[in-house]
């Protein structure tokens, strides 16, 4: 089977994780990737890129994109968290109204798709942001901050109270980021590099294992459709 999957995400630390983490995890399925994180406006030849502030930034790059590749073996996807998403997103009041996290993504992620009106096009919306992935295992953080062994045994005290690191949730103190800057406020300046690298070290398999709607979401992309 061959495809290519075009990754639009929110910023420099989902990017860097799809064109590390996922690009070698789908290259040993013969499977080509590309990643960008979401056009925010063009000014004089220059395009700005980063940061989700309305859903029409990434309406306009995901139809852009898509109309780029018009080809029956590509793919599209997101990847955009959960927390703070922005309020004009498709059926975001409705979503609101569920105190269930995978059914608010899951309403989500169908407005989305309906919305594109592709196909080949596959949302998805990361629970509740990218660092909840960190939480399968923050034992893996020290390699990135060695001397920080204390705050790091607070991380993954943390995972006891969740059934699932996706479900680590998303209020303005206690959303993933928020936690693990609390215990390591280093890794604010560090996401883009200790995240991603962070989460390699963690494993696909463990990360799938312990994050289902993450976990579905990669098998989807391959499926047939």
């Amino acid at each position: 089977m061959y495809l290519r999957l075009h990754f639009v995400v929110e910023g420099q630390t989902e990017e860097t994780f799809a064109n590390t983490v996922l690009r070698d995890h789908f290259a040993h399925q013969s499977i080509a990737t590309a990643a960008h994180c979401v056009t925010t406006r063009r000014r004089r030849g220059a395009t700005y890129r980063g940061g989700l502030a309305t859903y029409q930034h990434a309406r306009n790059d995901i139809r852009r994109w898509a109309e780029e590749d018009g080809n029956a073996d590509a793919r599209f996807t997101t990847m955009f968290d959960l927390y703070k998403l922005p309020g004009d997103f498709p059926d975001h009041a409705v979503a609101a109204r569920s105190s269930d996290p995978y059914r608010r993504v899951e309403i989500l992620e169908t407005a989305l798709r309906n919305d594109i009106g592709d196909r080949r096009f596959i949302p998805y919306i990361q629970l509740h942001e990218f660092e909840a992935l960190l939480f399968a295992d923050p034992q893996r953080l020290e390699a990135q901050f060695p001397d920080r062994q204390s705050a790091i045994r607070r991380l993954i005290a943390t995972t006891d109270h969740f059934d699932s690191p996706e479900l680590v949730n998303d209020g303005p103190t206690t959303a993933p980021s928020k936690r693990i800057i609390e215990m390591l406020p280093e890794y604010e300046g560090r996401k883009a590099s200790a995240g991603p690298i962070t989460a390699r070290q963690i494993g696909l398999p463990t990360l799938q294992s312990k994050c289902r709607h993450f976990r579905e979401w990669l098998e989807r992309l391959v499926a047939p459709l």
